[in-house]
């Protein structure tokens, strides 16, 4: 799907229809060659700026030249100025202009394009994009397969059916026997036991895990893999090694970053939240509704052993975000806050690059403007505080004696204020 998408913006742009080539100059060019001059070059020779007479936007325009003479010469990279001045031999033309010098390996891809006498699929000279209203293009990327909802698929047929009997098994298959290939052999149990075990706990198996599972193999592997299975699951360590993925995706960490780099309180409660939502196989669903809103749930998911609130604590996720002590612009702050929040929940939990369309409609997904400021208007109405976590009938225990007090103490202050000269 990524490959329809460039190729639908590479149209909306313009880009003419190639001329023959041969594919690997073709494929050098489109991997190597246009690439750089559309983000490095033809922001200021292309039809509107066309500085110093020169365009770089279409293979005519830089056969004509510029007001220096010819930029390519197709050949001969030793006499192209384009060559000169991307590797800043002369003081007096250095470009990208305001940018930093090119990496010497692009500079030796133009000069190996030059040498190939500068191939350029580019036969006319781009168009400028048709408007394209903003409903239109969200009902079409809606249709987008990644956008549908999951639907129940059928497993290929295959040839070697004694293979395994897995469904997904049956889709990989499918795949080798059409590329006339066959599965590799089976791994010895010591591999299988091996690889099972940092698969699922992230640590080697001990050598009298290893004797128990190859006894068991010898005449059930089935059956040995079934209960080395059961029993990682139920290792602690499964919880542990796990977690390390779902902290990866929203960003955790124990400090904030920036100057100062201060302390995020209490953070190793959301790493240990975590370890225990997947021990305690809590279904993904639930998980997303703690992180999101774990504060407002109406009957929130409590721990066991100790009673206190386990749902609250998804919700610290949010507070995993880069600042320091004194921002020079807290307005500032506050949205760089926001679009991180925003950032990382929706890339972890839609899988959508959302954060593009806070300065745009998105180019690719189906995702407006508009959407992303009514998320920010959600994240900003949040604030960052410490939460009690200890169950409700706690909390209530000296409710009615502080709310008394609280009376005498604004009584007593607006006693002490009378008083003040």
């Amino acid at each position: 799907m990524p490959f329809a998408r460039t190729s639908i913006f590479l149209l909306a742009a313009g880009a003419a229809s190639a001329a023959p080539l041969p594919p690997e100059q073709a494929e050098f060019f489109e991997q190597k060659i246009r690439p750089v001059l559309s983000s490095e070059c033809t922001d200021c020779h292309d039809a509107k700026k066309q500085k110093g007479g020169l365009r770089l936007d279409f293979r005519d325009g830089w056969k004509k030249g510029g007001d220096s003479g010819d930029a390519i010469v197709p050949g001969e990279p030793a006499k192209s100025l384009l060559i000169k001045s991307i590797r800043h031999a002369d003081p007096d033309l250095k470009m990208p202009d305001k940018r930093p010098k090119l990496s010497d390996a692009v500079i030796a891809d133009f000069e190996k394009w030059i040498t190939l006498g500068a191939p350029d699929p580019r036969d006319e000279p781009p168009k400028a994009a048709a408007a394209v209203p903003w409903e239109n293009l969200l009902a079409d990327r809606k249709t987008w397969w990644s956008l549908q909802p999951i639907r129940k698929t059928e497993p290929p047929a295959v040839k070697n059916i004694a293979w395994s009997a897995h469904p997904v098994d049956h889709f990989l298959l499918a795949e080798i026997e059409k590329r006339g290939l066959k599965p590799a052999a089976d791994a010895d149990p010591r591999v299988i036991i091996r690889r099972l075990t940092f698969a699922l706990t992230g640590l080697p198996p001990s050598p009298e895990e290893v004797d128990a599972f190859v006894d068991t193999a010898a005449h059930d592997m089935k059956s040995a893999i079934g209960e080395a299975a059961d029993r990682l699951l139920a290792s602690p360590r499964f919880g542990e090694r796990w977690a390390r993925h779902w902290m990866d995706l929203v960003r955790y960490a124990e400090t904030h970053g920036s100057e100062g780099d201060p302390e995020i309180p209490e953070a190793w409660r959301y790493r240990d939240y975590l370890i225990r939502a997947i021990n305690a196989d809590v279904p993904v669903d639930q998980l997303i509704r703690e992180h999101v809103a774990g504060d407002l749930l109406p009957n929130p998911r409590m721990n066991r052993d100790d009673q206190f609130n386990e749902s609250i604590l998804g919700t610290a996720h949010l507070r995993f975000v880069e600042h320091g002590f004194q921002p020079v612009d807290t307005r500032d702050e506050q949205v760089k806050v926001t679009d991180s929040q925003i950032d990382v929940a929706m890339k972890a939990f839609q899988g959508l690059t959302v954060s593009c369309a806070r300065c745009h409609d998105h180019k690719f997904d189906a995702i407006s403007q508009r959407d992303y400021y009514a998320l920010a208007g959600i994240f900003e109405s949040s604030r960052p505080a410490m939460v009690a976590i200890d169950p409700p009938e706690l909390l209530a225990k000296n409710k009615g004696e502080l709310t008394a007090l609280k009376k005498q103490i604004h009584i007593a202050l607006a006693e002490a204020w009378k008083d003040e000269p």
